[in-house]
């Protein structure tokens, strides 16, 4: 009897590439990635340039300040910036796991903000940036599938090194921010 990788047809001598057609999961990606990444670059937005019925930087800035973010005008900055284009690589998958980077960043140093309110949102918890985190995370780890600009490139496909890279880098510049 023939081993079982001797039954299977040679597939190895065809000169084109068979491939699928787009599965359900890539559209769900998309869909995750575009409604995920385009609030958060809204978000981003608002803080910035005071789009969308945002505060702008200054006011921002103000309120970072009251937070013990100081100086407010760069944490600010820098959270709007992260959240703009951090979002924008998100929704079109672009360098994705370093947009994740982004989010995870900043929902960590909201997360810090708002642990002390427990889990809900009713209580001014943390479930919301726990969410994009985890979401984010999930993207790095996935892959933004095949409707992303960084499909061709290797960190295009997800894995183990995508998603520690985005994990690790998001914890470490969220740490340096909250330890200044």
């Amino acid at each position: 009897m023939k081993p079982p990788t001797a039954l299977r047809p040679d597939t190895s001598a065809r000169s084109e590439t068979v491939r699928p057609p787009p599965a359900a999961a890539d559209a769900g990606l998309l869909l995750l990635r575009l409604t995920v990444g385009l609030i958060l670059a809204g978000h981003g937005a608002q803080k910035l340039f005071g789009l969308f019925g945002g505060r702008g930087l200054d006011a921002t800035a103000r309120g970072f300040e009251a937070l013990g973010y100081r100086p407010g005008s760069f944490f600010a900055g820098l959270a709007g910036a992260s959240e703009l284009l951090g979002g924008l690589g998100l929704a079109v998958g672009l360098l994705t796991p370093l947009a994740a980077a982004a989010l995870i960043g900043v929902m960590i140093n909201a997360m810090a903000l708002a642990a002390p309110k427990g889990l809900w949102a009713e209580t001014g918890g943390m479930e919301y940036p726990l969410t994009i985190a985890v979401v984010a995370l999930t993207v790095a780890a996935t892959g933004p599938g095949r409707f992303a600009l960084d499909r061709p490139f290797r960190w295009g496909h997800g894995g183990w090194r995508s998603a520690g890279f985005a994990l690790v880098a998001g914890g470490v510049v969220a740490a340096i921010v909250l330890a200044l």
